[in-house]
């Protein structure tokens, strides 16, 4: 039975780093292990159980740290693993991701900031371990269609949609962009009589008028300059099947007046043509705008309106059906895995309900951008709260990134000189700035400077104490040597120092 106390493995081949780190870790009574190489630690994580958290170094004699991820992630391919870096260069951090690392830290670390991470990833472990019994409540076989949702506006929808398509009857999609108009006529199309024709979309809005008519009528050689040689239009060739016209809201008025040609006679001419040309085609239109209003406003043709009006389908908003929303990404997760775009399968309960409370102005089409993302940054087979884009995670009140807690020294200059000697700040703590600052976290910061090696220390602390005492005293000297414990004289002393 696991342990309720989570479980961190180390893996330095530096002794000092090992104990440093080592000590911060323990502070919050995690049980914490220590592997001295690659092998060592990899060796461990295979015999199990394995731990909740990985620290690896990434460069190390003989096995090095990215190689260790790779094989610690083939052997638990959910093990969590933040790799520990002194080199900061782009390739590291390309690498790391790209083996599955859940985050890197740079050293000299901090205190604070591996706490941080090392309780970002933790959440992240309990997270996994959720989703972890997680079955598929869709197959995503069972919706051809592309259209998924069991509220009852949606099977209202499908119902209309089996009801027009047993005639040729012309059908109006109205609904939010993203919503799935296209989805719905490409379905009645399929499940048609003219389901063995072309089906054509034309995006009206996407075409400029001067060339709107060519595009869907044709042309004929010299009607216009640069038209070099005959050209058939949509409606020739979807001559039998059907055509979706979207954004049927943006067509202009001398446009509308040649569709309604269309649907009276079943007739077209090409630009610069005599000749008529009988056509049949069942035409289905989409527009997210109010045609009722542009009627109203002589910008759309009554008599066209009615004509395409003949049988409305309104494609609701996401935001007014939030329970279809886990099959949607279920649905989309099952495609990607098929596609081979992704190999998560799932997401973990935390990060659900986050995507259930959004209120998706981009409707389907957004959720389905959001997914793809966040299974492409997921590291593992589940797709996590820090997966998520960060607007997401900001509007449902969660952190950014364990980056953005506060760094160690700034909790160190604020909270005041008594502090150093393991006495308690005068003032709480700000929200998020790390572990009480104590003797014992103090010198677990100096240990982990010591390692860098590459300046005095005390010079370097005292200026930065120095400069934080005094920015905090609004520049004022005589203030800021009396918090320091100092004369004045000795303060401007010590800022002359190199």
């Amino acid at each position: 039975m696991p342990s309720s106390v989570p479980t961190i493995l180390v893996i330095d081949d530096d002794a000092e780093i090992r104990y440093s780190l080592n000590r911060v870790l323990s502070s919050r009574a995690w049980q914490v292990a220590e592997a001295a190489s690659g092998e060592q630690g990899v060796a461990l994580v295979k015999k199990g159980p394995p731990p909740d958290l990985v620290f690896l170094d990434v460069r190390m004699g003989g096995m090095s740290g990215l190689e260790a991820l790779q094989h610690i992630r083939a052997a638990n391919p959910r093990q969590l693993v933040i790799l520990m870096t002194a080199f900061g260069t782009a390739q590291t951090a390309i690498e790391a991701m790209k083996y599955g690392a859940f985050d890197y830290v740079m050293k000299p670390f901090d205190p604070a900031k591996v706490l941080a991470l090392a309780d970002h990833a933790l959440q992240a472990h309990a997270d996994l371990r959720a989703a972890g019994d997680y079955k598929p409540t869709i197959n995503a076989d069972d919706y051809r269609e592309g259209i998924v949702g069991a509220s009852p506006v949606m099977q209202d929808v499908f119902k209309i949609i089996g009801q027009v398509t047993a005639s040729d009857v012309t059908v109006m999609i109205t609904g939010e962009s993203g919503t799935g108009k296209e989805l719905v006529a490409r379905s009645i199309w399929k499940h048609s009589h003219r389901a063995g024709k072309p089906f054509i979309a034309v995006n009206c809005a996407a075409i400029p008028d001067n060339l709107i008519e060519s595009e869907l009528f044709g042309h004929e050689k010299g009607s216009f300059t640069g038209a070099t040689g005959q050209r058939l239009g949509k409606f020739e060739l979807c001559d039998g099947g059907t055509i979706f016209l979207d954004e049927i809201g943006d067509m202009a008025l001398a446009t509308q007046t040649k569709i309604l040609r269309v649907l009276q006679a079943g007739e077209i001419q090409r630009v610069g043509g005599t000749e008529t040309i009988k056509v049949d085609v069942r035409i289905l239109a989409a527009t997210n705008k109010d045609l009722e209003a542009m009627v109203r406003m002589k910008t759309f043709r009554e008599d066209l309106y009615y004509r395409l009006n003949v049988v409305r389908i309104k494609m609701p908003p996401l935001r007014d059906r939030p329970g279809d929303i886990p099959s949607i990404v279920e649905f989309c997760l099952q495609n990607l895995v098929k596609q081979r775009k992704a190999r998560v399968a799932k997401v973990a309960p935390e990060a659900m309900a986050v995507l259930a409370r959004h209120r998706w102005p981009g409707n389907v089409r957004e959720l389905e951008n959001v997914i793809y993302r966040s299974a492409v940054i997921a590291p593992g087979d589940t797709i996590l709260l820090k997966d998520l884009p960060a607007d997401l995670r900001a509007e449902a009140g969660v952190p950014a990134s364990a980056d953005s807690k506060p760094p160690f020294a700034a909790a160190i200059s604020e909270a005041g000189p008594g502090a150093a000697a393991g006495e308690q700040a005068a003032t709480p703590p700000a929200p998020n700035a790390g572990p009480a600052l104590t003797l014992e976290t103090a010198l677990d910061f100096l240990q982990a400077e010591l390692a860098r090696g590459d300046e005095p220390l005390l010079p370097r602390l005292q200026r930065e104490m120095i400069a934080r005492v005094l920015k905090a005293e609004g520049g004022d000297p005589a203030k800021a040597a009396k918090r320091l414990g100092l004369t004045k004289a000795a303060l401007q002393k010590r800022l002359k120092e190199p």
